[in-house]
This record gives C-alpha cells, sequence and structure tokens, in this order.
C-alpha cells in the first residue's frame, strides 16, 4: 500500500493514501486487518481522503510501517465498522449539520435582502406554528405549543429577527437532542451485539470442528463452553448448565439448560457445556431483533435528561398565564410578547443534553465505555459502593506462599503436581498461580484423571488415578463433600487459615494437602477508597470467596470495616438486593463470571479492564484502563456533570425571570427580551460544554503511584 505519513508522535499515527485508495466499507475492513496485531489499539479510516488513523503502543511504530507496506489490492475487503467508527461518524454527520445551520444563517443575513429573509422566515415558522396547533387540538400544553405561540405571535408583531432566532435556537436543541439519543443508541447496540468469530460446530459423528460463526446454518448443531457467549439461538440437545440471561431478562441469577430448553444469543454459559441445534442466528436471533427494536426506543437518556424536559413542559402552562395576566393588566401587547418571547424550555432543552454529550465524551476520553447517561446519572447519586476482592482490589496474580502435605500418604510436591493437574483446565487466578508454581518448580504432571467437573465459587471434582478427588474452597470439602478432618490437622488448618487464603485438596475423602495463597491488594487500593468516601460514597463493603481471616487481613489493609467473605454468587447478588431494599443506591465493581449476577443486580455497575466476557456485557460501565483511580475520576466527573446542570437550572431561571420582570414593566421591548435571551441561552450551551475534569485530576493516578513508590523506597 501506498502511503504518506502526515503525523505520528510516538502513540498515535495518521497516514494518508489518497481520495481513492479504498471505498468506506473497504476502510472497516483495512481497520479490522490492523486491529488484529495486540499493540494496535484502535484504527479509525475515512475513505474521502484515505486517511487512516492508529492508535499504538510506544516503540511499534516500525512494525506498523511493515504492515502497510505488505497490505495489497487483494487484501482489501468490506466489513462492518466498529463502535469507534460508528460513533465517530454520528459526532461528524452532527458537526457537518450544525456546521450547515450556522452557515446557512450567516449566509441569509449578509446576502439576502431582507423582504426575503422575512419570508423565508414565515416559512420556516409555519412548521412550529402547526407542531403547536397540533398541541393544541390534542389539548397538550406543551413547550410545542409554547414554542408555536411564541414564534406566531412575534409573527403577528412583525418582530420577524426575533422569531428567526429562536427558531434557529430550538433547530439546534432539536439536533443536540437527536445526537444525544443516536450515541446512546449506537453506544447500547454495541454494548449488545456479538462479536464471535468462530464457533464449535458438532458433526454427525460426535467429532467437534471450529468454523466461521458466519457458515453456520440451521439445524447445525453447535457445542458452546463454560464461559463462552452463546452466539445462536436453539434448543438444547445434549449437555447440561447454568446460563446467564442478564442481557437478554435483566434478571442477575443464572438458570439451568438441560435437553429440550432454549437458549438465545447473547446469553452467557456460567458453568457446564451445551450442544444446541440452532434455530436462528445472525439477523434472526431474538437479541437482534431487540436490537433493532432500540431504533425505534426513546428510554435511553438520562433521568435528568427526561426531568429537564418535563420541567420545560411543566413551565409552559406558567407562562402563558404570565402572558395573559401581563396583557390582562397593562393592555399592551408589547408588553405581553415580552414575556411570551421568553422561553425558559429553550434554553434548559438545549444545556441538558450538551451536558451529559460532554460528561461521556469525557468519559470516552480518559478510556471508560458508558452505556448510557443514566448510569453516568445513577453513579453520581450512588452512596455505597461494592467490590469484589479478587482482580478488582488485588492485581488478580495471586501466588503459591505455601504447600503442606496433611497425611503421610503424599509428599509436598506431589500434592502441588496433583492440585496443578486438576487446576491446569481452568482460567481463573488461583488455578493459574498453582499451575505456575508446578512449573516454576519443575514438577511435570501427566493427564492422570478423567473429566473434570468445574463447580461455581466452590471447586472441581475429578476421578484421579482412579479415586474421588475435589479440590476447592473449605465449604465445599468439609460442608458439600463432607470431608473429614483429624484434630492434628484442625491445628494445622487453624494457623494458615488466620495468615492466607487456602485452598484444599481431598483424595477420596480425606484431606490430603492444603495449598496456601496470597493475594496482595493494589497499592493504589487503600488511596482511591478514601478518595471515594471523601467525594460522598457513605459505605464501601468488601465482598470475597476468601477466608474469614483472609478477608479480614485484606479488609484492614484496605481501610474497610465492612465486608463479607466465603460469598457465593448468588450471595453477592441478594446483598446487593438488600442494601436497594435499605434506600441505598449500589455501585457493584467486578471483573469474573462469578461477579456477574450482582453486577446485573446493582444500581450501576462497573467492569474492570480485564474482566471476564460476561462481566463486560452485563456492566453499564467498562473501565477500558487497569487504573483502579479511574473510579475516583468516573465519580468527580459524574458529579461535576450534575452540579453543571444545576447551575444551569439556576441561572436559566435568574436570567429569563428578570427578563420577565423587565419585560412586564415596559423597560424592555419584546425584540431586546428576545436578543438576551438568545444571547443567554447560547451562552448556557457553551458553557455547558466546559470541561468537568482539572488537569490534576488526569494525573492523579500517576501522582498516588509515584507517591507510593517514594514511601516504599
Amino acid at each position: 500500500m501506498k502511503y504518506e505519513v502526515m503525523y505520528n508522535n510516538g502513540s498515535r499515527l495518521r497516514v494518508r493514501s489518497g481520495q481513492w485508495a479504498f471505498t468506506k466499507r473497504e476502510g472497516y475492513g483495512l481497520a479490522s486487518l490492523l486491529l488484529e496485531h495486540d499493540f494496535i489499539h484502535e484504527v479509525l479510516t475515512s475513505h474521502r481522503n484515505g486517511s487512516i488513523l492508529i492508535y499504538y503502543e510506544e516503540g511499534n511504530v516500525n512494525k506498523i510501517f511493515d504492515i502497510l507496506d505488505d497490505i495489497t489490492l487483494d487484501d482489501l475487503f468490506e466489513a462492518e465498522p466498529t463502535q469507534n467508527q460508528v460513533s465517530k461518524e454520528i459526532s461528524e454527520d452532527f458537526y457537518l449539520k450544525l456546521s450547515k445551520m450556522i452557515l446557512n444563517r450567516i449566509g441569509y443575513r449578509i446576502f439576502l435582502p431582507i423582504p426575503i429573509r422575512n419570508a423565508l422566515t414565515i416559512y420556516h415558522a409555519m412548521e412550529y406554528i402547526w407542531n403547536g396547533l397540533d398541541s393544541l387540538t390534542s389539548f397538550n400544553v406543551d413547550v410545542a405549543l409554547l414554542d408555536g405561540a411564541a414564534v406566531a405571535g412575534a409573527l403577528m408583531q412583525r418582530q420577524y429577527q426575533p422569531a428567526s432566532s429562536m427558531m434557529f435556537l430550538l433547530s439546534i436543541s432539536d439536533a443536540l437532542e437527536d445526537y444525544t439519543v443516536q450515541k446512546a443508541k449506537s453506544t447500547l447496540k454495541d454494548s449488545l451485539a456479538l462479536n464471535i468469530d468462530t464457533v464449535w460446530v458438532v458433526g454427525e459423528n460426535g467429532e467437534e470442528r471450529q468454523c466461521p460463526a458466519i457458515d453456520i446454518n440451521k439445524g447445525d448443531k453447535v457445542k458452546i463452553h463454560m464461559g463462552d457467549v452463546i452466539p445462536v439461538d436453539g434448543k438444547v440437545i445434549d449437555g447440561g448448565g447454568m446460563v446467564n440471561e442478564a442481557s437478554m431478562t435483566g434478571e442477575p441469577l443464572a438458570v439451568h439448560k438441560s435437553p429440550g430448553k432454549t437458549v438465545h444469543a447473547g446469553t452467557v454459559v456460567e458453568e457446564g457445556n451445551l450442544i444446541v441445534e440452532v434455530y436462528s442466528m445472525d439477523k434472526g436471533t431474538r437479541l437482534n431483533k431487540i436490537i433493532d427494536l432500540i431504533e425505534n426506543s426513546e428510554d435511553l437518556k438520562a433521568e435528568t435528561q427526561s426531568k429537564a424536559e418535563k420541567l420545560a413542559d411543566s413551565i409552559v402552562p406558567y407562562s402563558f398565564l404570565a402572558t395573559a395576566l401581563t396583557y390582562l393588566i397593562t393592555r399592551n401587547p408589547t408588553k405581553a410578547l415580552s414575556v411570551l418571547m421568553v422561553d425558559f424550555s429553550c434554553a434548559i432543552k438545549l444545556t441538558t443534553p450538551l451536558s451529559i454529550i460532554s460528561a461521556m465524551r469525557e468519559a470516552s476520553d480518559n478510556r471508560m465505555m458508558i452505556k448510557g447517561g443514566k448510569f453516568l446519572e445513577s453513579y453520581a447519586n450512588a452512596d455505597t459502593i461494592v467490590f469484589d476482592k479478587t482482580g478488582t482490589l488485588t492485581n488478580a496474580t495471586p501466588q503459591v506462599v505455601e504447600v503442606i502435605p496433611m497425611s503421610k500418604r503424599y509428599t509436598r510436591d506431589e500434592i502441588l503436581r496433583m492440585a496443578a493437574c486438576i487446576e491446569e483446565h481452568f482460567a481463573h487466578s488461583i488455578a493459574t498461580a498453582i499451575v505456575k508454581q508446578a512449573e516454576k518448580e519443575g514438577l511435570k504432571h501427566e493427564e492422570d484423571h478423567s473429566e473434570v467437573e468445574y463447580i461455581v465459587a466452590h471447586g472441581i471434582v475429578t476421578e484421579y488415578d482412579g479415586k474421588r478427588a475435589v479440590i476447592g474452597s473449605k465449604h465445599f470439602l468439609f460442608d458439600d463433600e463432607k470431608v473429614k478432618v483429624t484434630k492434628t490437622q484442625e491445628k494445622k488448618l487453624k494457623k494458615e487459615e488466620n495468615e492466607h487464603s487456602v485452598v484444599y485438596l481431598a483424595i477420596d475423602g480425606k484431606l490430603e494437602g492444603i495449598i496456601c495463597i496470597d493475594d496482595p491488594v493494589r497499592e493504589e487500593a487503600k488511596y482511591v477508597i478514601e478518595e471515594l468516601k471523601s467525594l460522598g460514597i457513605e459505605n464501601v463493603i468488601m465482598l470475597t470467596g476468601d477466608s474469614e481471616s483472609g478477608a479480614r487481613a485484606g479488609a484492614k489493609a484496605l481501610g474497610i470495616t465492612d465486608y463479607r467473605s466465603q460469598v457465593l454468587p448468588e450471595d453477592k447478588s441478594r446483598i446487593i438486593e438488600e442494601l436497594k431494599q435499605e434506600g441505598r443506591t449500589v455501585i457493584m465493581v467486578g471483573d469474573g463470571i462469578n461477579d456477574s449476577p450482582a453486577l446485573a443486580a446493582a444500581d450501576v455497575s462497573v467492569s474492570m479492564k480485564h474482566s471476564s466476557d460476561i462481566a463486560r456485557e452485563v456492566a453499564d460501565i467498562s473501565l477500558l484502563s487497569d487504573d483502579l483511580y479511574d473510579l475516583v475520576t468516573l465519580r468527580k466527573l459524574s458529579t461535576g456533570m450534575l452540579d453543571k446542570i444545576n447551575d444551569n437550572y439556576r441561572n436559566i431561571v435568574a436570567v429569563n425571570g428578570s427578563l420577565l420582570v423587565l419585560g412586564v414593566l415596559g423597560v424592555i421591548p419584546p425584540s431586546t427580551s428576545s436578543m438576551i435571551h438568545n444571547l443567554s441561552t447560547m451562552l448556557f450551551g457553551a458553557m455547558s460544554t466546559k470541561s468537568v475534569l482539572k488537569d490534576e485530576d488526569y494525573n492523579k493516578g500517576i501522582e498516588v503511584e509515584a507517591i507510593e513508590v517514594a514511601d516504599a523506597s
């Protein structure tokens, strides 16, 4: 591919290949080709001038040049746009539309004679007058009626310029509202859309083969493994498991699926394996039908925006009443028109969506994906935050600190080797720690066990060397599996349980060994919790599956007084529901399959960068960086958004209230009242786009890390 480097700052590269280098859809395909490389984070293309904008990890620019050099015309293919590309195009279309509106208005005022301008004003006014009449005949006293009456009143008084200015601002407000809804729909659609490239298809003789998702047909048999997103609608014909349907039904708890039961695309297998006969796929799935319905949905606005629109409508009767009283008292139509021309709703409807758009843009700049303005609002209003410990408050890199045989039947190395052999089939962080420790010590293990059964949040059951083997939590072994322990073993256990998290291994119903695990908390976690408390979060709660002693030690290190230990997935969601019943607004922060029920149950949920697919699917807000301080930044951003909206309300009431008084007293004519009203509305709109975060908020995470490093040294 031929190209010219236009810009490169070490992490952001822009090249240009010329106007006819690729089509719009080929640009999407080119982006997907580049995104196959881990060191490329984001790619945006423009077919208009052949521009390619690439965000990448520093030090890899030469690799990118090599990739671009190797791309030929035969490599180009058409593809669907990514969420970032769709979002960028929506923004570009909005700014283009806004620019045209401004340029047209300037052009009309400069080049058109006054009679033609007045005629165009009357022509454009017909739409507002018609909408007002429609509201009147429907007995709705709303903003449309007030706007139509104000425009009609101005035209009757030959106040063409004020009428034109009012319609211009109202058209900008409508464009902003449309832009807000499009952005929200785009984000929500992307959060629901499936990004599955390949699936496992089961043949007639039972063999499994991997094939592209686009090649599957109705009637095919697809195998879905534990932790995978189901790619099709279909019927379970073999296997069984627990399926989380939160993305479809909103219910946080997984439901059991057995042969004969129906499953839907977009839901996730939390445990077990399923073989599903395909009923429908791609556009025919129930999930995609829901996505299509989103196109006609208006239930995407933040509650604050909806309240603003209701407030605007509620003010309308008082505006009409004030206008009527002014005319009855003064018998002066000019003074009455001065009152009518002061439209509170115009400023309220303009500034509120602008504030929300600005906050969501700022969140995006900080690598936070928010699925709708209402979630940002809920985050600002929350008084309780609940953390899952592992992977959220810790680095999710637990380490084996000790392996202790509990009998003379097996040595220490044999205990670790057996545990690693069983645990290697699962990607859980503790399982990974055990496997890595065995590798580190050079303990090779063979497949001496039968098929393993993973029981979520409990442990693993298998047959090892002809004997029943179980490995997992204390609750799992001693309560569920009824494993017996001797008094000598109890003494050993008590000592280790007070200092570490412990994984237990039993063979044939007897405790044979324990593995002590430590997962140190994140260095910045304590500071982040203190900051959240200072920002109005009254309750900080930690949930963990660790033992009481491990949970207590972790909570003490973090400065958390409220924690729950040995918590199961269903316990997490129950705790969230109990907090909500107490009248609390709850944020849930988690990252694993086990956290998904609680994430779905919370008022607003947050997933971390390295979260499981299901956690990202269920969460309302996804953090795209691994910096825990982003939770503080998000709180400042969300509360700043609400403060800005409330300040706008007060300023709008103060300015427009003053205009009403001055109009009634005859101090200012309708034209002046309208001009000041329109100018103040534009000023409030400009103030609504102002950044909420300060420079120190962006760099705080770096500062915290530097302070901690200095303290440590």
